[in-house]
């Protein structure tokens, strides 16, 4: 039972499973926000526009059924809208990754290891050999 209990504390204290807990939460943190707007603002506009706030009304009659093809015209939308956000997103953040790293700013390469330079200097000298 203890080595299960060291097992599972190893586990949830790796850096990627945290990494992953706080993208999981930031992530419906964003989701309700760009549900928000998508619902709130834009579909707001569509009502302004179209007089109702979605296309859920729309229904084409087959016989003696009902294809309800606004809602799925308004669930498109809401996803293009949601994408877009999205998109947004992961474009502000690389550009902000962009702008800490000073441009023209060399990273020091990391020493090699005592196998890594072995390894350089075999294939230099097979590289001379040629």
């Amino acid at each position: 039972m203890r080595s299960l209990w060291a097992d599972f504390k190893k586990f949830v204290l790796r850096g990627n499973v945290l990494d992953l807990a706080v993208a999981v939460v930031i992530g419906a943190a964003f989701t309700a926000v760009v549900n928000s707007f998508a619902n709130d603002v834009l579909m707001a506009f569509v009502g302004a526009i179209f007089g109702k706030p979605n296309f859920d009304a729309v229904v084409w009659n087959v016989g003696d059924g009902e294809v309800y093809v606004g809602r799925f015209v308004t669930s498109l939308v809401n996803f293009l809208i949601v994408a877009l956000g999205v998109f947004v997103a992961v474009k502000m953040f690389e550009t902000l990754q962009n702008l800490r790293r000073r441009p023209g700013a060399e990273e020091e390469a990391e020493p090699l290891t005592r196998s890594e330079e072995l390894l350089t200097e075999i294939r230099d000298l097979l590289r001379d050999r040629r």
